[in-house]
């Protein structure tokens, strides 16, 4: 599903480059749960970043269900992640101007998803994270990890074939992140979701099949 070739990222500074990701190698299989993790500053969500194209990269080759990513223009990119990838952003990422209902609606609109199918796809994902009383209020008039339920609830609605989460629970309480764990477990081994997620918990990592370990924008180990 994903092919990642001697991937390099470097920020230019007067005298010298300053590597973000050096010379990553990484494949991952339709169906995978992998967990990325690493010190802060050793590129996590820059890979992360890199691997929903939300991001470009300065060598190497990306391939993503066989098409090289690297190769295709921006709007070409922009499709390819608005029809098969769904982000959960560490700094949630909602839309200020929308309401929480029109926030999760958001992604089903450039899939041309009709309106009823839009409606009760929606309703599931209020009822799901039980923010049903919430879908008319914006953004600022929620919490932290109500704002981080309603950008999982967003990811989540379009159905993704990939769904890529940074500290996915680094705003919730204990039991609401064991909850979204155990939902992306079960996203994971039930609907074949393949499933990247950065994360400084131990105990989230484990919910994965295989562990990335980064350092200095270098894969370290692959447990």
């Amino acid at each position: 599903m994903i092919q990642l070739k001697g991937i390099y990222k470097w920020v230019e500074n007067k005298s010298a480059r300053t590597f973000i990701l050096k010379d990553v190698n990484l494949s991952v299989k339709e169906g995978e749960f992998i967990s990325i993790m690493g010190p802060s500053g050793s590129g996590k969500s820059t890979l992360l970043n890199l691997i929903g194209m939300l991001d470009v990269f300065d060598e190497g080759a990306y391939s993503f269900n066989g098409q090289p990513v690297h190769e295709l223009k921006e709007k070409q990119r922009t499709n390819l992640y608005k029809q098969h990838i769904g982000f959960i952003f560490q700094a949630y990422h909602l839309i200020d101007e929308l309401t929480v209902y029109e926030n999760i609606e958001t992604p089903l609109l450039y899939q041309d998803v009709k309106p009823s199918e839009r409606k009760a796809r929606v309703a599931d994902m209020l009822d799901r994270f039980q923010i049903v009383g919430k879908k008319d209020l914006f953004p600022e008039q929620l919490s932290g990890g109500q704002q981080q339920l309603v950008g999982i609830a967003r990811a989540l609605v379009a159905r993704p074939q990939l769904l890529l989460a940074d500290e996915p629970t680094g705003n919730l309480n204990s039991k609401q992140g064991e909850e979204i764990m155990q939902l992306f477990k079960q996203l994971n081994q039930e609907e074949g979701i393949t499933i990247i997620q950065v994360t400084h918990s131990e105990k989230n990592a484990g919910y994965g099949s295989r562990i990335i370990h980064l350092l200095d924008g270098r894969i370290e180990k692959k447990d």
